[in-house]
Order: structure tokens, then C-alpha cells, then sequence
């Protein structure tokens, strides 16, 4: 049976730069049509954005009578709006399929016309795959899962289903490839491809597979769920390694991205940093940037359709019909997360305790059709039925209903004119990914100048008033700090927040619109695509700078950035250049260099001390296991290694050889421990699974054993704490991989590498050949004095020197190896050359 390890091996493909040389350019002459380069011309390059959603922002329907089709943008699509968001000479297309069935014999015509006329590229998928990847994985199973709906029993939710994630992975790669074909010029480097929601989240691994550079975006317009819901999920690390190959992931909120990111550290263990700003996770030598973003509305369009005549129209009726009262409005999707239920709910104890409101107040509900069928739904519509039957027999009469529930469709003209006439907005899903219905409202409130002039405003005299009450797990929630928050689930609250927004003075009501509506007319859905664009090309800056390795099969596939001259150690590399000198030293890191830091047996395994042996006992080489550890514990492993040199607690203690004397770097101060241990003991009671190192030079808080994101919280404190209380100590406080370590300054691994160099030239003969392997931070220190000490002139020249890390990552090394096999494999074989004669 192959191994992981030899899949990736087989995939391993080197992907060099050549497609940037001698790229022949073009011309632009006509739009769309592109000729060879001219002489005395110069070469243009249109950006082009390409958005790739599940579905087009279409329209489709087809006349009954001449049986054609007819196409047109649906202009309340947030992602139709974008072609206006971008600057004119952007070119903006669209990927994804169409909301209508297109007969086989039809689809090429089709295709051929939405591409020529509404710059949209087609995807037809078969019908099956359609139902399992769209109504089956998506709708029934990984949309629920996302609001935090979890399938405990059948009745519940569909549950996870292989066969509708083979669905799921095959749609994304169709999805790819057509994105491939569309980015198939030689200008591509001008093309940003800006992938949208949750339907297609394995599309980046496909599409990065194909092309290292390519500019790529994703943005989630839905809730991303707590790592603890998300868990839950069997195909958790694929989904995440999937996007983890874009370049900038977006979201809403920053709980979003929080929860994203925890997934991340729990699941695959990364961690982020914040640099200037910008969030970003670093995934095999890659930056990945994460945006948050909150979407917005096209302003310009809103207020276009405001001043329509059926708009305007539609309010005076409004006004007209509800004179006197006053009007709360809600308009939601039909589903069951939208919290219209417990609206009503609300609405009902908002009129039993406050008998005045009753005949006064109306809760004008809009439902938009749903967008996939099933048994949830029918049951919410159902439910929402019976408590406004309940609600209006009870608290209405003759010529008033309290709650008019209006199921869909309605116009969006007519939306307008209720949001222009409402007093209050009433938007309480239990979750919900952002919901731009306030932004609207708040707009329309704001109104135009034929609008207000049909319903008798004076727009210079009136303050524009406005209230909000929105759900606090909804994505808009942040963005409105002037609205009133609350609990879906908690009727009450709901009732008495009812209540609040209709209480509140005149004067209150205009400071919480003018709020609103400065940000939501400054934050639209130009500003939106324009930042989301930028930062984009922000983290793509460097594509050109890196070369790239692609590894993994399927969905493990990951894209390995390197710089130019790092590269891969080959074993005839290193025995050529051993073959050939005669002065030698061997630096070998321990943990996680020649044992794994997951085995839960610490000590060298019979194959690593024969390996060692065998080195040790070539009289041309000075082998040294340079490691963190203590010097007590190395002694007991390495015992059987007589002429092996230890360089202990990162070079506190060093010995030569089994039987020579331990030499300390320098004699130390270290009362300051009698400060450390009592502060890292409270810390060790209050973080569980925690421990405590005590070396002779050095005090280690390990947290590896810990609840991650409670541990990484614990190390940020505990070293904040001691450095603020050791601020005066010759020592350093540093944070590593799941550590906090205290020790004292000036001593790191990459003083051992220049005193065991120096104790050479003087003592014997000096080295003509260095080879140091490691695979952490601290090793980085050996690797940069190693670098340090070839720079620099006024020292001897070492011929043959291979500084090599363990995985391809960011180093100061110049070659990698992919893991300990490969190590043990190197070491064995300029071990074997060691007793084979040199025929050089």
C-alpha cells in the first residue's frame, strides 16, 4: 500500500516561471477583440474581475407564445451590482449557473447569448448532480449546519450524505474549469477572480491546482459557525484546506472571521497574526489575508427606484390606508431561521400589556418566496399563520389587524414604499448572514425629492426619523450601533424593545437615523467591492516573488511558497559534496527533527543511535545534537553514542564526547528563577493541561496539552506578565510553538554553531563541510549564523555548507526536506558513504 507521504511525493510537481518570460503582448482595438502586437504600439491590459457564484444574477423566463428566452439583470442581486462598483474601465463577468431549466438542445444558444450580451459565462450541470451538490449538500445540510442547525435525529435535517459531497466536490470542479477557461488569455495576470459563498467553497483547491498565481478571492455571505458546530462536520479539514488556497477570505463580521479562524487553530493548527491592521494566516510559506467586510447597497439604484411612479404612488396609498397608526414593517425570506414566528409572537405580548397600542400600532409583514422547498419551511408558514390568526382575533376589530402578513412576491417598488412609510423596522431572525433590509429602510426613510413632495414633506423642515430593532445575530447588528438590539428567543424582550422604538422622542429617533444613514451612504456596495478589490491586489503583490510547489492529492492539495534559492536537499547532492571533504561537521536538531513531536516515546529509536554511531565513528566528522532539552535527559537517551557531542538547553551545557566534561556557556544569575516558577505555577492551576519544564538554565511553560484557544490566551498574559516583572533581569521572555520561556539573553542556538565552528579552527582542522538540520524557530538561529558567518569575509571559507530546515516553510535555510523520514534517509546515506571508498 503507497503511503501518504509517497502520494504526495508522486505529486510533487516543480512549477518554475517560465510562463513569465517572453510573453508575447497584445493589443486592444476593439472591445473584445484582441490582434498581435504592431509596431510603434503600446500594450493595454484591461482588468478584468470575474465573480463566480452558484447562480447568475439573472432573470430568466420565456414567453409562452414565441417560446424564446428573455434575459435581464436582477438588480436587487448584490452581486449584479457590483458591475457598477467597479471603475469604467474594469471589465466585470459572471460564472455560475441560471435560476430557470434550459431544454439540452437550447443551452449552447443560451450560453452564446449571455456571454455576448450580459458578459456571463453558463454552467450546466446534469440534474442530478444539480439536486445533490444544490438542494441536497448545500440547502439541506451545509446551510443549516452554518446557522448552527445541527441533523440530532432524520426529522431534524438531512444528514450528512457522502454521495451529495461527491456532488458538491464535482460542481466546484466544473466551476474551476470553466473559470480556467474564461482565464485563459495572455493577460491573465490582469484577471481577479472573486469566488462568493458557501456553495462553493471547494473550488479554490481546483482552481489553485491549475494555476499558481492566480489572483483569488472568497467571500462568505452566510454565518461561518463556532468551531464547536463546525467540527461537526465529517469533511471539516477538507473544506478548510480548500479555501485556505485563496488568497483573501471575507467576512462579514469579525465573529465570522473569528470563528473561522479558530476552526483553523483547532482543526489544522494554525494561528493568525495581525499585522497593521490586516488578519492573516500563514499556510505553507502562503499569506492568507482575511477581510472583514460588511456588504452594502447600490445607493444611486435605491434612490432611482424611490422617485419611480409606482413607488411614489404606492406610498400615498400607504400613508393614505394607515393614517393614524402606526407602522412597523419586516420583510424576511421564507425560512425557519428568520425568527418571523417569534415576531408575531412578540407582537401578540406587545398588545396584551399595553392596552393603549391596541387599534394604534400594525406589524406589516413581507415574506419573500422561498428559495428551496421542504417540510421546515411549510411548517414555519404554518406556524406564522396560526399566532397572527391568534393575534389579530384577539386584539383586532373592524377595519384593523395588527399583523398583516403579506406572503410574497412583492414588487420592489412596493417594498420601498412601505420601508418610505413605516416608523420602525423589525428585523429578528435567530441567524442570519448579514441582511441589508435596515440599510434599505434607513434610505428609504431618508427619501428623495419627489418622493417626499407626493407625500406632502418639506424636506428642509421635517428631521428624518427613523428607528431599528434588529437581532443581535444577524451580520448588519455591529454595523448599526444606533439601532435596538435583542434577543430573538426572548419574547419578551422583543415586546418591551416594540415598545421602546415606538416611545422613543422625535429628537432621538433623528440622531439614530442621521447615524445610520452617514455610514450606510458612506459604506455602500461601491465602497464594499472597491475595498475587497484592493486588498486583493494587496495580497497578491508577492506572487511573483516566490517559487511555487504543488503537493497533495484532491482536496489535501496545498500550493508550497518558497523563496527563489530554497530547495529541496537530495541525497546525491549531499554525498557528492561529502564524498569529497575531510573536515566535517553534522548539527542535528532533536524534537521534531529526528523524532516526531507527536510520538508519545520521546527517546531516539535504535535506528536513529545506529545512524549516529555510524557517523561518529568516521574519524573526519564532528557530529553534534544540538537541542533544547536538558542535559540529564539527553545524556540517558544518547548514552549509547560514545563519541556523539550534546549541546544542551540550547547551548548552556556543552560536551564533546560521552566521557568528556559538560562546559557552560558562561557563568549566570539565576535567582530570577525563584521569581519565575511561583508566577508559571498559578498559571500551570488555572489552564488545565498545562505543565511546567524546569531546566538548570532555563524555566518552560508548555501548553500543547491545553484547550487551544484558552492556552494561546494563557501564553499571551503569561508573557506579558513576565516580562513586565523581569523588565530589569538578564533574560529574555519568549513565546514558541505552544511555550512561554524564560532564559537568560544571549544564548540561542546560533552561539553554538559559532563556538563549536571557532573550538574547530583552533583546536583541529577546520571544517571544509557543514551540515545543519532543523525544524523549529530556534533552529532558525543556527541557520542565521551559519548564513552570518559564510558572508563574512575575514573568516575562513567553509566549501560545502547545507543549512536545511524539516517542511517547506519560510526559513534562513536554503534547503528543505519534507519530513523525519527523509532525514533518517539522509543521514544513512553519507553514513553508508562513509565507509564506501571515494573514487573522485
Amino acid at each position: 500500500m503507497v503511503s501518504s507521504c509517497c502520494l504526495d511525493q508522486l505529486n510533487l510537481l516543480s512549477t518554475d516561471d517560465f510562463r513569465l518570460m517572453n510573453r508575447i503582448p497584445r493589443v486592444m482595438k476593439v472591445p473584445g477583440v484582441t490582434s498581435q502586437f504592431e509596431e510603434d504600439q503600446q500594450t493595454t491590459s484591461l482588468k478584468r474581475v470575474i465573480i463566480v457564484s452558484n447562480q447568475l444574477p439573472l432573470r430568466a423566463s420565456r414567453d409562452s407564445v414565441s417560446n424564446e428566452w428573455r434575459f435581464e439583470f436582477d438588480e436587487n442581486d448584490l452581486l449584479a451590482q457590483l458591475k457598477d462598483a467597479f471603475p469604467p474601465d474594469t471589465e466585470v463577468r459572471y460564472i455560475g449557473t441560471l435560476k430557470a431549466d434550459v431544454d439540452v438542445a437550447d443551452q449552447d444558444e443560451v450560453a452564446q447569448v449571455l456571454q455576448e450580451k450580459f458578459s456571463c459565462e453558463t454552467i450546466f450541470l446534469p440534474v442530478d448532480m444539480q439536486n445533490k451538490f444544490y438542494h441536497g449538500f448545500c440547502k439541506h445540510y451545509l446551510w443549516p449546519l452554518f446557522h448552527y442547525m445541527m441533523p440530532m435525529t432524520g426529522s431534524d435535517g438531512v444528514r450528512f450524505d457522502r454521495s451529495q459531497w461527491q456532488a458538491y466536490v464535482s460542481a466546484n470542479k466544473i466551476f474551476a474549469d470553466k473559470v480556467l477557461e474564461v482565464t485563459d488569455r495572455d493577460d491573465e495576470d490582469e484577471d481577479y477572480v472573486w469566488v462568493h459563498d458557501y456553495h462553493l467553497m471547494a473550488l479554490p483547491a481546483f482552481l489553485r491546482r491549475r494555476s499558481n498565481r492566480v489572483k483569488l478571492g472568497f467571500f462568505l455571505h452566510s454565518p461561518f459557525p463556532s468551531s464547536d458546530i463546525y467540527r461537526t462536520l465529517p469533511v471539516r479539514d477538507d473544506i478548510l484546506r480548500a479555501l485556505l488556497n485563496c488568497d483573501l477570505i471575507g467576512f462579514h463580521t469579525f465573529d465570522y472571521a473569528r470563528h473561522f479562524l479558530s476552526s483553523c487553530r483547532r482543526i489544522l493548527g494554525l494561528h493568525s497574526e495581525s499585522n497593521r491592521g490586516h488578519i492573516a494566516l500563514e499556510y505553507y510559506g502562503r499569506t492568507v489575508t482575511i477581510k472583514i467586510l460588511p456588504a452594502g447597497i447600490h445607493m444611486e439604484q435605491l434612490e432611482s427606484v424611490m422617485s419611480e411612479i409606482s413607488t411614489v404612488r404606492k406610498a400615498k396609498e400607504l400613508k393614505k390606508k394607515y393614517e393614524g397608526k402606526i407602522m412597523m414593517v419586516g420583510v424576511d425570506d421564507l425560512d425557519l431561521f428568520k425568527g418571523i414566528t417569534q415576531k408575531f409572537s412578540a407582537m401578540g405580548e406587545l398588545l396584551e400589556t399595553n392596552q393603549e397600542l391596541r387599534g394604534k400600532v400594525v406589524l406589516i409583514q413581507i415574506t419573500n418566496p422561498a428559495r428551496s422547498s421542504g417540510r421546515d419551511v411549510q411548517n414555519v408558514l404554518d406556524e406564522a399563520n396560526r399566532i397572527a390568526k391568534e393575534v389579530n382575533k384577539k386584539y383586532g376589530e373592524t377595519g384593523y389587524e395588527p399583523i398583516v402578513f403579506i406572503k410574497g412576491p412583492v414588487t420592489t417598488q412596493e417594498k420601498l414604499a412601505y420601508y418610505a412609510i413605516a416608523e420602525c423596522c423589525v428585523i429578528t431572525p435567530v441567524r442570519d448572514g448579514m441582511n441589508l433590509v435596515p440599510y434599505k429602510y434607513t434610505v428609504c426613510r431618508q427619501g428623495c425629492a419627489v418622493l417626499d413632495k407626493a407625500l406632502g414633506v418639506d424636506e428642509n423642515a421635517i428631521q428624518k426619523k427613523s428607528v431599528i430593532l434588529v437581532s443581535e445575530f444577524i451580520g448588519c447588528s455591529p454595523s448599526l450601533s444606533g439601532a435596538i438590539r435583542l434577543n430573538p428567543w426572548n419574547i419578551s424582550e422583543m415586546a418591551s424593545a416594540m415598545y421602546s422604538a415606538i416611545d422613543l422622542p422625535a429628537t432621538e429617533k433623528h440622531l439614530r437615523h442621521e447615524k445610520h444613514y452617514k455610514y450606510i451612504s458612506s459604506h455602500d456596495v461601491v465602497y464594499w467591492a472597491r475595498s475587497f478589490d484592493q486588498d486583493l491586489e494587496r495580497a497578491c503583490r508577492d506572487h511573483y516573488h516566490k517559487r511555487y510547489w504543488r503537493i497533495g492529492l484532491g482536496l489535501a492539495f496545498r500550493l508550497v511558497a518558497l523563496e527563489p534559492n530554497f530547495r529541496k536537499l537530495l541525497g546525491d547532492t549531499l554525498n557528492t559534496a561529502y564524498k569529497r571533504t575531510n573536515s566535517r561537521l553534522i548539527l542535528l536538531d532533536y524534537d521534531g527533527t529526528m523524532m516526531p513531536p507527536t510520538s508519545v516515546n520521546k527517546g531516539p529509536s535504535h535506528e536513529v543511535i545506529s545512524v549516529l554511531n555510524r557517523l561518529c565513528d568516521d574519524p573526519k566528522n564532528i557530529v553534534f545534537i544540538v537541542s533544547g532539552r536538558d542535559r540529564d535527559t539527553l545524556s540517558k537517551w544518547f548514552s549509547p553514542c560514545q563519541k556523539l557531542g550534546i549541546a544542551a538547553e540550547h547551548g548552556y551545557f556543552t560536551r564533546w564526547t560521552r566521557d568528556s566534561p559538560w562546559e557552560t556557556y558562561r557563568s549566570m544569575d539565576l535567582s530570577w528563577k525563584e521569581v519565575v516558577e511561583p508566577i508559571m505555577q498559578l498559571y500551570m492551576e488555572a489552564t488545565d493541561g498545562s505543565c511546567i519544564e524546569n531546566k538548570e538554565s532555563a524555566l518552560v511553560w508548555h501548553h500543547q496539552d491545553a484547550d487551544p484557544d484558552f492556552g494561546l490566551s494563557q501564553a499571551k498574559e503569561l508573557h506579558d506578565h513576565l516580562e513586565n516583572v523581569l523588565a530589569n533581569e538578564p533574560v529574555v521572555v519568549k513565546r514558541g510553538q505552544q511555550i512561554v520561556e524564560v532564559k537568560p539573553q544571549g544564548l540561542n542556538k546560533g552561539i553554538v554553531v559559532e563556538n563549536l565552528i571557532s573550538t574547530m579552527r583552533s583546536r583541529y582542522k577546520s571544517p571544509d563541510f557543514l551540515l545543519c538540520i532543523g525544524d523549529d524557530r530556534s533552529d532558525e538561529d543556527m541557520f542565521e549564523s551559519i548564513a552570518r558567518s559564510s558572508a563574512n569575509p575575514t573568516l575562513p571559507t567553509i566549501a560545502e555548507i547545507f543549512a536545511c530546515t524539516v517542511g517547506q516553510k519560510p526559513s534562513m535555510a536554503k534547503y528543505y526536506v519534507d519530513d523525519i523520514v527523509e532525514v533518517i534517509g539522509l543521514l544513512r546515506g553519507i553514513a553508508e558513504a562513509s565507509v564506501q571508498p571515494n573514487l573522485l
